[in-house]
């Protein structure tokens, strides 16, 4: 439970990219008043003066911590405010109640009042931070690099038989190679056309290999220095170990128990029993990236890790289906990485 006093308020925030609309309201409820703000620094801090004109403020309910409201988040803990996550409200609770900048605020204090609001955002000036960064960058450029060779791809297949043949390779870097050396494939508008695309197409591929090789590498660097103890486990390599450590963020202390960090990865079993039948299902909820990478750990210890192959052995005589077995897998992986996560991010702090 939280100590409060007759004069202590509590801050709910909707946060948007100009605009910030913060909602007061006292210890019984009652609504104390509304106040937009813009999106700088002057912006935060006259939010958080007008909140300390109404009473006492120890707690604020903040959505979107992590996007709009990461700038607010940092001047309120600066200010030694606690600070709590606020889900957006529901659409069921909107179709009855409505919605309006104001009223979500208003909704976001009243969730940490009820204590519905637990979650503590994370702190983004850290090594975690460091590696989820680079992590975007890099997905967004695979993303980019897959699409290149599909669309390549794409028009050496819809090309004349003779050109297809010639340019076609099964590996994708041999495909390129031979794409982006070409010279004229005719004089035709549509042949001279397909012959600066196509080069064109190579081109952004090996630009953006180049790229995803150099993400690759800090990524590598930065879990060696600073994910030993997750790099030294099976399985576990530059950009799971990455993924997980920015999932996890730099105040670990925010996840009390293992079983916190599983739900974080969506890979803490939901009951799906009914009548006779007792069983769990996935999760489809929890950030889906950092369930990927658990996925991968798992696929990569099921084909090469003995003690695993034994274990879905010994599941599928069982009866389990391998849906099954790969949930079961994913919640154990977590269970045995979380120390391991917190003792590299201790690490890292102590020494940063």
């Amino acid at each position: 439970m939280h100590d409060s006093s007759p004069s202590d308020v509590i801050l709910g925030v909707d946060t948007h990219l100009d605009i910030h609309v913060g909602a007061v309201i006292n210890g019984a409820g009652k609504l104390l008043g509304t106040l937009a703000v813009t999106t700088d620094a002057a912006g935060y801090q006259a939010l958080v003066a007008w909140a300390k004109t109404l009473g006492h403020l120890q707690r604020a309910g903040v959505e979107g911590t992590g996007t709009y409201g990461a700038g607010l988040v940092h001047v309120l803990r600066e200010q030694l405010i606690e600070v709590l996550e606020v889900n957006r409200p529901d659409r069921r609770q909107r179709r009855l109640k409505g919605k309006s900048d104001p009223l979500d605020a208003e909704n976001a204090a009243r969730a940490v009042l009820a204590g519905h609001a637990t979650a503590i955002p994370k702190q983004q000036s850290g090594v975690a931070e460091a590696m989820r960064i680079v992590s975007v960058a890099r997905r967004s450029a695979v993303k980019a690099k897959t699409q290149a060779i599909n669309q390549l791809r794409a028009l050496l297949v819809s090309a004349p038989a003779d050109i297809r043949v010639r340019l076609w390779r099964s590996k994708p870097a041999d495909c390129v190679s031979a794409c982006s050396c070409l010279r004229a494939l005719g004089t035709t508008t549509h042949l001279k056309m397909l012959t600066t695309t196509l080069r064109a197409l190579a081109k952004r591929w090996r630009m953006l290999a180049e790229e995803v090789e150099a993400h690759d590498k800090t990524l590598d660097d930065l879990t060696q220095q600073h994910a030993k103890r997750l790099r030294a486990q099976f399985g576990v390599g530059p950009q799971t170990a990455a993924i997980l450590l920015s999932v996890a963020g730099d105040n670990p202390e925010r996840l009390k128990h293992e079983a916190a960090l599983a739900a974080l990865c969506g890979v803490n079993p939901l009951p799906a029993s009914s009548g006779k039948t007792i069983r769990h299902r996935l999760n489809r909820g929890g950030s889906r990236v950092a369930n990927n990478a658990l996925w991968t750990i798992a696929m990569v210890r099921m084909r090469s890790e003995p003690r695993t192959r034994a274990y879905v052995a010994r599941r599928t005589a069982e009866g389990l289906s391998s849906k099954e077995i790969h949930r079961c897998l994913k919640r154990y992986i977590v269970r045995e990485l979380y120390p391991l996560i917190l003792a590299d991010l201790a690490e890292s702090a102590r020494f940063s």
